[in-house]
């Protein structure tokens, strides 16, 4: 029993000394950081950029993925057969209107004309003999030496013979055009594709065509706006014409420009879209038919947009949002719905107002009631 309580007492003895160095060393904790202030975090005023948001006045555009389209894409044939006997231009030039292309050999189309044309002159003699041999039967009628009915033989004799002239002036016409048949020339100015008739193969009227030859400059861009769109479109090519721009993949600036010049008379009831098209200057040849586009199509204007930064807004669960410097240059957010884009600033529709100062940068550094040091930009 004696041992029992000898032993209760060492631990008794033992806390209460291990409780006494714990205080000891809370004292000199307390005592050695007495005199060094640390700030808290919260005190910290972090530097921002701001810009003051303004109104200006945006155009609202409209986008639609889009696909170019040749205005004229045909296969030039031949009129008259033959063996080719040049190609004057290779694959693939641009070509004018009226370049010369392909040269059918023209030798058996250059005879028949001067037979058509030696046909014709043996003809024009012989009318002009009838109509002499006229002239006098009608001398020799009127003083009787002549009989009625020879005189109408003659009569009859010369018209033949004008008719005969006027057969062989279409045949010399014909064998004319057969021959300009021989060259084919662009009908207008494009590009020429790959040739399908080597020199010296025979080709047939209507047959297996020489080549192809695009247009490219203007082209149509052709794309299927929404029905819900459609009034918009409709309401700004009631107002004049509707400008559209171009962008191929990768770029941010238009480099080609036209207008919309073709809605269609119906709307896709399984879609629910249209098919419009817009007509495109091409003058650098940069567009070629097939592409996939972007069309941007300028509908209209936003007098008075409220501008943030697209660098200003942050987005949550909640929706898009942007920070402003409130009351003590403290953080407030702001969510908002966003309008038409121009350049590397965006119309905010709800949310903020004229003057308030926005922070575009250290966005993932601050938040809401956070201390800011503003610097206006």
């Amino acid at each position: 029993m004696r041992s029992w309580k000898v032993a209760f007492a060492a631990i008794a003895v033992a806390v209460i000394v291990i409780a006494f160095l714990v205080l000891r060393r809370g004292d000199a904790l307390i005592g050695g950081t007495a005199g060094a202030a640390t700030p808290s975090p919260a005190t910290i005023a972090m530097p921002v950029p701001v810009t003051k948001i303004v109104k200006k006045a945006v155009p609202i555009y409209l986008d639609y993925s889009a696909r170019t389209e040749s205005i004229r894409n045909i296969a030039l044939q031949a009129k008259v057969s033959g063996y080719i006997r040049q190609q004057h231009v290779p694959d693939g030039t641009d070509v004018k209107e009226g370049d010369l292309l392909y040269t059918i050999d023209p030798r058996d189309f250059q005879a028949a004309l001067d037979q058509a044309k030696a046909q014709a002159q043996r003809d024009a003699a012989a009318l002009d003999y009838a109509h002499s041999n006229l002239d006098r039967g009608s001398t020799l009628a009127k003083s009787g030496y002549l009989a009625k009915d020879t005189f109408d033989q003659r009569a009859s004799a010369a018209q033949q013979a004008e008719a005969a002239l006027a057969m062989d002036q279409a045949a010399v016409r014909t064998a004319e055009l057969n021959l300009g048949y021989t060259e084919i020339r662009a009908p207008f100015a494009g590009r020429l594709g790959r040739n399908q008739a080597p020199v010296g193969a025979l080709i047939s009227v209507a047959g297996a065509p020489l080549n192809t030859l695009v247009q490219l400059n203007p082209i149509y861009v052709t794309f299927n706006p929404s029905e819900t769109d459609l009034v918009a479109i409709q309401r700004a090519r009631a107002a004049g014409k509707v400008a559209a721009d171009i962008l191929l993949p990768g770029e941010t600036q238009a480099r080609h420009g036209g207008e919309l010049t073709f809605i269609d008379n119906a709307v896709d009831r399984s879609t629910g879209t249209i098919v419009a098209r817009a007509t495109i200057g091409n003058a650098d040849l940069g567009l070629l038919p097939g592409q996939y586009v972007r069309i941007r199509l300028a509908i209209g204007t936003e007098p008075d947009a409220l501008m943030v930064p697209e660098a200003a807004l942050g987005s949550s669960q909640l929706g898009k949002y942007v920070y402003v410097v409130g009351e003590g240059n403290k953080v407030d957010q702001r969510l908002v719905s966003l309008g038409p884009s121009d350049g590397g600033l965006v119309a905010v529709l709800e949310g903020v107002s004229e003057g308030e100062r926005v922070i575009n940068g250290n966005l993932q550094k601050i938040g809401p009631g956070a201390l800011v040091q503003p610097l206006l930009q």
